[in-house]
């Protein structure tokens, strides 16, 4: 069957912030009864997470008939990209020029960068590398040539974020749009993507 997680990624937070903003996000959830405070063994790829707690239902879609959750809640804090665990994102669009960039590699010579890589996805790659080791990186949009924060894209499906936090609930029912719309406003009303995914 595979495992399924939810993640809800805080688009705006900086570095100064991000910590700050996680200990209010989960301070938030222990208080509605969503998650315990107390971690222990409960999500993949963390040592330890967030059970759920006794008012779990609290934070999702009425109508989703998938039962109680059995696994918790793993903050991720630092510089992230977040996978939907699906494959690759198919565009992105530029916040300066508001350009839509296929990233797709079936494109044709005409898609050709400078260093003769076909399609836009390398230098992505390399800048989601680059991000993740340090926290920085910037991409030049193909089409008005400016340096853009690769954490400044618009990414136009749910497959990919980036961010400083990362709020992942391991196989829950679906998360509701009033609760996300609840957390967001705990996270100062920050921009948030919302990602789904399978191992």
């Amino acid at each position: 069957m595979g495992d399924y997680f939810q993640t809800i990624v805080d688009l705006d937070a900086d570095e100064a912030e991000a910590e700050e903003l996680a200990e209010r996000a989960v301070a938030w959830l222990v208080s509605e009864g969503i998650v315990l405070a107390d971690r222990e063994v409960c999500v993949l790829g963390q040592p330890l997470g967030h059970p759920p707690g006794p008012h779990w239902s609290r934070a999702v879609a009425d109508d989703d008939p998938d039962g109680e959750p059995f696994d918790g809640l793993a903050v991720h804090t630092g510089p992230t990209v977040f996978f939907s665990g699906q494959d690759e994102p198919e565009a992105v669009t530029c916040p300066r020029c508001r350009t839509t960039t296929d990233l797709s590699d079936e494109g044709g010579e005409e898609d050709e960068g400078e260093d003769g890589e076909e399609g836009a996805w390398p230098r992505f790659s390399e800048a989601i590398t680059d991000w993740q080791d340090t926290g920085h990186a910037d991409v030049t949009c193909p089409a008005c040539a400016h340096d853009v924060p690769l954490s400044e894209w618009l990414w136009t499906d749910d497959r990919l974020a980036v961010g400083r936090l990362g709020l992942e609930f391991w196989n829950w029912p679906e998360l509701g749009d009033d609760f996300r719309a609840r957390l967001t406003a705990v996270l100062d009303g920050h921009r948030t993507a919302y990602l789904w995914g399978k191992l």
